[in-house]
């Protein structure tokens, strides 16, 4: 009865085992110029609004450092410590924005905004 109960068992661990060829298996990952690229119209523009632009413009206690425009913002990642400053943990000094730190979400798409060339649109 044992031996009836293998056959089976075998018959379907067979049965479930899939073959694929390198071509195969590459052909299910997308090319690179298909994957979505975060960009500052699309993705960071809303979030720099909503964090950065009440202070960060004309009137603003920081109106020094304009983040109302695209290459306001792009000066500030390049030049102005702005992904540095918004990785700061609450508490710390520089740490922006002074109200709190935005939420890991929101720093993960400025910061994958500045790994894909920082692209306008």
């Amino acid at each position: 009865m044992k031996k009836y109960i293998y056959i089976p068992l075998a018959a379907l661990a067979l049965y479930s085992c899939d073959s694929n060829t390198y071509a195969e298996i590459e052909a299910d990952v997308p090319p690179v110029d298909t994957i979505a690229i975060t960009t500052y119209q699309a993705n960071v523009k809303a979030i720099i609004d909503n964090n950065c632009v009440s202070c960060h413009s004309d009137g603003g206690q920081a109106s020094f450092r304009d983040l109302t425009t695209y290459a306001g913002v792009v000066d500030a990642v390049q030049n102005a410590q702005l992904l540095d400053r918004i990785q700061r943990q609450n508490g710390e000094p520089g740490q922006m924005p002074t109200t709190g730190r935005m939420p890991q979400g929101n720093i993960n798409i400025i910061l994958q905004w500045n790994t894909d060339g920082l692209p306008e649109q």
